[in-house]
């Protein structure tokens, strides 16, 4: 028996039917999503002129906002709006602060919707061979609880002494949930979330891409980097698991510096609320409720200190809002350190006023970077900043990849964050406020270490590159929005 074949006039009617529905959905999320002018008009062309692979490139580069609060939220509906922030009467430990800095204080009360807390401690952690003793000592002295969340988990050398203890821990009855990156995972080969869950640690991945069910964006990336421990210690930072973060191994001289933090007090209690909201996102599993701060024992030492949280959910530019706000607090100094320094315009132009009214402005990048093309395109815009009196050093041993903000030697930024369009609006983040003399004073000695071994860019420098060398620079700063 023989059937018919189907008309191929049908058959170009149904392709083109579907090729125009595709692109009318493409360019019309694009349209109704995107916040740049610039942004929506390139995707909408692209989708309108390459129906197929246009939207394809907007699945995975382009759609780059999703939601994330109401399954935060014990799985709340999801137009029902988040509640407002507290009134400012209810910042805890505003009246701790200096008073020139309370405005600032609010704001980040306003942006983050967190308390500032007082009676922490938090502890600088120079490179690998000082913070990941320090956090195994804690799994494996862990009781209760061990939640860990990196972007980057290599699954040899010092990350297999990490397994080890998670798998330890989870044997003696510690729980121990592990959150890796669905794209960070793959720096690792083979990968560690096979061997978390053959040594039966409890295991889930942020935004894996996969086929089925789709999901195909390359962006909107975990770059947290969390440990907490029984609800009363936590190490947070931009260090990831792996080698290169160790700078002393016997002959070979280190490849990335870095800074991590250990943290005590109630808020321990704010992190591991951020943890917990993304094991919810990623399993639909909620966690046991962390400790209220009123059960939490307060320190003597007296650091006042805020979980901030930013990503492309309903977080997104909360971390920008406070960093303007810091920067526009300044009196005396700003010192920046950051391994990719890509500011978006409002957070330049803060930089350059601040320095116009008097503040010393310090940045330090690494000489070397690890994606070079990311120095070429932070070259081409520093111009504008040099104009205008802000000093930048470039460091010149290995690569620099801490990320640090001190504003005045008394507030201070940690975190995972740099200064570049991926992590301000495309990666999910956490960063820590720290009111504190005594750590901004231990900070600035930091700073003034890195800078022993830097060079300074003048402005004259800057204008002597030769022709090849600003047009790659301008080249690639171009195409910085998706560097």
């Amino acid at each position: 028996m023989s059937f018919p074949l189907p008309d191929p006039e049908l058959l170009r009617i149904i392709a083109l039917a579907c090729g125009m529905s595709v692109t009318l959905l493409g360019a019309g999320h694009a349209l109704l999503t995107k916040r740049d002018p610039r942004s929506a008009a390139a995707w909408v062309s692209l989708c309108v002129f390459f129906p197929v692979v246009g939207v394809l490139a907007y699945l995975a580069l382009g759609n780059n906002r999703i939601r994330t609060r109401a399954r935060r939220l014990h799985a709340l509906p999801l137009q029902e709006q988040p509640a407002p922030p507290p009134a400012r009467e209810h910042v805890a430990a505003e009246h701790l602060i200096a008073p020139q800095y309370r405005n600032l204080a609010y704001l980040g009360l306003a942006a983050s919707g967190n308390e500032l807390l007082t009676g922490n401690s938090v502890e600088a952690l120079y490179c690998g061979e000082n913070a990941y003793p320090a956090m195994l000592l804690a799994i494996r002295e862990a009781r209760r609880h061990v939640y860990l969340a990196t972007y980057i988990f290599d699954s040899r050398g010092i990350g297999a002494e990490f397994v080890e203890a998670l798998r330890a821990a989870q044997a003696r009855g510690v729980q121990v949930r592990v959150l890796l990156d669905g794209f960070g995972e793959f720096y690792s080969l083979p990968r560690v979330g096979w061997r978390l869950r053959a040594a039966g640690v409890t295991t889930a991945r942020f935004l894996q891409p996969r086929l089925w069910p789709p999901n195909f964006t390359l962006n909107l990336r975990n770059h947290r980097k969390i440990l907490v421990v029984d609800g009363e210690l936590a190490f947070t930072g931009g260090m990831n698991i792996r080698n290169k973060h160790i700078a002393v191994r016997g002959e070979h001289p280190a490849e990335v510096i870095d800074v991590h933090f250990r943290l005590r007090g109630p808020i321990v209690t704010q992190i591991e609320e951020v943890f917990a909201a993304d094991w919810l996102f990623s399993t639909r599993q909620a966690l046991p409720p962390p400790s209220s701060v009123a059960q939490v024992t307060m320190l003597p030492e007296e650091a006042e200190c805020r979980v901030i949280v930013d990503g492309p959910n309903e977080d997104l530019d909360k971390l920008l809002w406070v960093l303007v706000g810091a920067i526009s607090a300044a009196r005396s100094s700003i010192r920046i350190m950051t391994p990719y320094f890509l500011p978006p315009p409002e957070l330049a132009v803060a930089l350059q006023t601040a320095a116009l009214r008097g503040v010393e402005v310090t940045i330090v990048l690494p000489a070397h970077n690890n994606f070079p093309f990311m120095t070429w395109a932070t070259t081409h815009m520093l111009g504008e900043l040099l104009k205008t009196g802000v000093r930048v050093h470039f460091y010149t041993g290995p690569f620099l990849h801490t990320k640090l903000l001190l504003v005045d030697d008394y507030y201070a930024q940690i975190g995972s964050s740099n200064l570049d369009p991926r992590s301000l609006r495309l990666n999910f983040e956490i960063a820590v406020e720290i009111y504190d003399h005594d750590f901004g004073r231990g900070v600035a000695v930091h700073f003034a270490e890195m800078l022993a071994t830097s060079r300074e860019l003048s402005f004259a420098t800057w204008q002597e590159r030769s022709l090849p060398r600003r047009l790659r620079d301008a080249v690639f700063w171009v195409f910085s929005p998706y560097l």
